[in-house]
């Protein structure tokens, strides 16, 4: 049994909305400075530190909180935040309909490379200067939430993919020459949705090869490229992203979760996660 609270609502305040921001200190205050539990959303959710002071854990990796942080959460992953002190900044949140509904593609999303579905999700570290521009971005975000003017959502539609690509630019992973990204970024999409689809029983990067028409040498160069890591990397990311989430969230055993995800033998998957982890499974979920 699944155990992972999770928030289908973009909008709390109003359910018929796809898109939401708030300030981080607000939040903290409805909360009475007590850790929101591990959950996860089906949406977007861009959190903006100015000024914090805790922790971030997301997928079971932990991230100090500090100032000029950007945290990008992809929908399905799961986060809890910690913090000791109250939070100054904004969370925004938006759902794929809100993407379309402003002619932001997906696409765009998985090409600017910010959101990560499983794997390592470290926050974007900003310059003063640099949060100072993505800090009114979010205030005239919010100005326009209040003012119920019409158009006012058209108005948060280019704010928010103005706050998507100042980031980008400032992304390291993403200092690369146009022809690149333009001849890779569709390969990259492709992969990373053969992946998210077949994890479970594909777990070699030759097979996404055979499915993508090319060698898994050339998927690995073009991946690594643009994301930083090899394909056999976001494969087994994935995998023990998945692996990590059943067992600390559902009520299998060892050996349920290791057929769940494809493995013909408890022990080959407890080889595999202890290799990629460190911890042998059963390790991991007392320490988690």
């Amino acid at each position: 049994m699944d155990t992972v609270k999770t928030y289908h609502q973009v909008n709390r305040a109003d359910g018929s909305q796809d898109f939401g921001i708030s300030k981080m200190e607000d939040i903290y205050k409805k909360r009475d400075g007590k850790p929101d539990t591990p959950h996860r959303h089906d949406f977007y959710t861009i959190l903006i530190v100015k000024n914090g002071k805790g922790r971030h854990t997301i997928d079971f990796k932990n991230y100090e909180l500090s100032s000029n942080q950007i945290y990008f959460i992809g929908p399905g992953q799961v986060h809890q935040l910690t913090e000791e002190l109250p939070t100054q900044g904004y969370s925004i949140v938006f759902s794929s309909q809100f993407l379309a509904m402003n002619q932001i593609l997906v696409d765009f999303i998985e090409d600017i490379n910010l959101f990560n579905d499983f794997g390592s999700t470290p926050p974007l570290e900003l310059s003063k200067a640099e949060m100072a521009k993505i800090d009114r971005y979010a205030m005239d975000m919010m100005e326009f939430m209040d003012s119920g003017h019409a158009y006012n959502y058209d108005a948060i539609g280019a704010l928010l993919k103005l706050i998507l690509i100042s980031c980008h630019h400032l992304c390291s992973l993403n200092q690369l020459d146009v022809q690149t990204m333009e001849s890779g970024g569709s390969l990259v999409r492709n992969f990373k949705r053969l992946v998210n689809q077949n994890y479970k029983e594909w777990h070699h990067a030759s097979a996404y090869a055979d499915a993508l028409n090319i060698t898994p040498d050339h998927l690995n160069r073009v991946v690594k490229s643009l994301t930083g890591k090899t394909a056999k990397e976001h494969i087994q990311s994935r995998l023990t992203t998945a692996a990590k989430r059943m067992l600390y969230f559902t009520t299998l055993s060892n050996k349920e979760i290791a057929f769940e995800l494809g493995f013909s033998e408890p022990a080959n998957f407890s080889a595999f996660f202890k290799t990629c982890t460190g911890l042998a499974p059963s390790k991991f979920k007392q320490s988690a």
